[in-house]
């Protein structure tokens, strides 16, 4: 039985940063990605520099993003 892939779709609907750059030039960025054509969630992950291609990386609602922002302000080492 063949394995079919499913195609999926997205949207960059604003880069909030850069977050760094990996050894093959692929850039690691925070943005809003509409996926699959439902609501902008925040994402973080690494795009080739044409942003035709993405490696693996986490998606985050609002409400976790917000958490996220709380964790890191209360730690004094950053």
């Amino acid at each position: 039985m063949a394995e079919s892939k499913k195609e999926f779709k997205f949207e960059i609907i604003e880069t909030l940063g850069e977050l760094g750059e990996g050894s093959k030039g692929w850039k690691k960025y925070l943005r809003k990605i509409s996926w699959n054509d439902k609501p902008a969630k925040y994402d973080i992950r690494e795009w080739s520099p044409d942003d035709s291609k993405m490696g693996k990386g986490v998606t985050l609602t609002a409400e976790e993003i917000a958490e996220l922002k709380k964790l890191l302000n209360s730690k004094e080492d950053f």
